[in-house]
């Protein structure tokens, strides 16, 4: 199955059932991804969401599959009675848990009792011939009807204007919540990057691939002083804030991609203050 044709067919699960995807494990998911929120936005065509930190998971109406593609391993408890219909979400641990979710996710065979400690946040559903608004009312339906604990329907609330999202982003984090999610009311579901989603987190973050590994001086000699990355434009930067003793001394290897905070860009594109958060979990590759 190519790329471009995932979508499609993908939303064809909200009609009837599926057929095995052998491809999707090799093969990148065409899903809807974030752009930085900018502040100049018309708040009221959006709706807001909490931003999750987890394992962004899409159940295809047969499997359930990571953001790469890649089949994931949930008992079948999880899943089961799960309909045949294309929807998505966050598979998440709780607050400040990412690691704890990540670990769980990457396993071929987690305990019962890791998995218990899991809940899939379900945002929205792979329909595109309806608005986002609508597609609310899907989701919270589809979650209703599936009635599992651990099946939960992210809630969605609009502010009026850029003052009340920064107070509600303040009260998001300090609760230990990464951040706030806006989808365009209006918006069809559609493939790739655009401004009809929006993330609005303290800080911003992106990947990018390590490359070299820069030795280090004073209190760090003998040990990883800085990563050497690139990122997908091919812009290469140097990493050092961020890294614990553990990480200098094993740093992340040469190819591995990691996750990086910043605020802003130089002039010549360079993420300022840039530190590191930690390695992208594989599966997500």
């Amino acid at each position: 199955m190519q790329r471009r044709d995932l979508l499609s067919h993908l939303s064809l699960g909200c009609l009837s059932s599926f057929a095995p995807l052998p491809a999707l494990a090799t093969q990148p998911l065409e899903l809807w991804l974030a752009n930085p929120y900018q502040g100049h936005e018309k708040l009221t065509d959006y709706w807001v969401s909490e931003k999750y930190d987890g394992i962004r998971g899409c159940w295809d109406g047969h499997q359930l599959l990571s953001r790469s593609g890649k089949a994931l391993n949930p008992p079948t408890w999880f899943v089961q009675g799960w309909p045949a219909h294309a929807f998505e979400g966050e598979l998440w641990a709780g607050p400040g848990q990412f690691e704890q979710a990540a670990s769980v996710i990457q396993q071929k065979q987690a305990s019962d009792h890791a998995w218990r400690a899991m809940r899939f946040m379900v945002f929205d559903v792979l329909t595109p011939s309806i608005t986002f608004t609508e597609r609310v009312g899907r989701y919270q339906g589809l979650v209703k009807h599936i009635d599992k604990p651990w099946v939960q329907a992210v809630a969605q609330s609009q502010v009026q204007t850029h003052a009340a999202l920064k107070t509600l982003l303040h009260t998001t984090v300090q609760a230990g919540g990464e951040g706030l999610v806006l989808h365009r009311g209006s918006s069809l579901y559609q493939s790739g990057r655009n401004a009809d989603v929006l993330k609005v987190k303290p800080q911003e973050d992106a990947e990018a691939k390590v490359v070299a590994h820069e030795v280090g001086q004073g209190k760090h000699a003998q040990r990883t002083g800085a990563l050497w990355v690139e990122t997908p434009q091919g812009l290469r930067f140097k990493l050092g804030t961020g890294l614990n003793d553990a990480q200098r001394e094993n740093p992340p290897a040469v190819g591995q991609w990691v996750t990086y905070r910043y605020r802003g860009l130089t002039d010549k594109g360079v993420p300022r203050f840039a530190s590191f958060v930690r390695i992208r979990p594989a599966i997500e590759r």
